[in-house]
């Protein structure tokens, strides 16, 4: 499975999409893959996380430290 988080841009990367989604006239998201490896919960972690990602409204991720 991928995962994926908000790139790191310099100045001159950010230039670069700024000018693209002018072009565009849309926004553009810059995402870098990141290597992590989903932890193994039981059930009762399962619904945990489940009823705090329905009270946060994000998507949250458990992975192994």
């Amino acid at each position: 499975m991928a995962y994926y988080a908000f790139a790191n841009l310099d100045e001159q990367d950010l230039n670069a999409i700024k000018s693209l989604e002018g072009k565009l006239g849309r926004p553009l998201v810059a995402m870098k893959p990141v290597e992590l490896k989903p932890a193994t919960l039981d059930a009762s972690d399962v619904a945990a996380v489940k009823d705090l990602e329905t009270r946060l409204g994000f998507t949250l991720v458990a992975v192994q430290a």
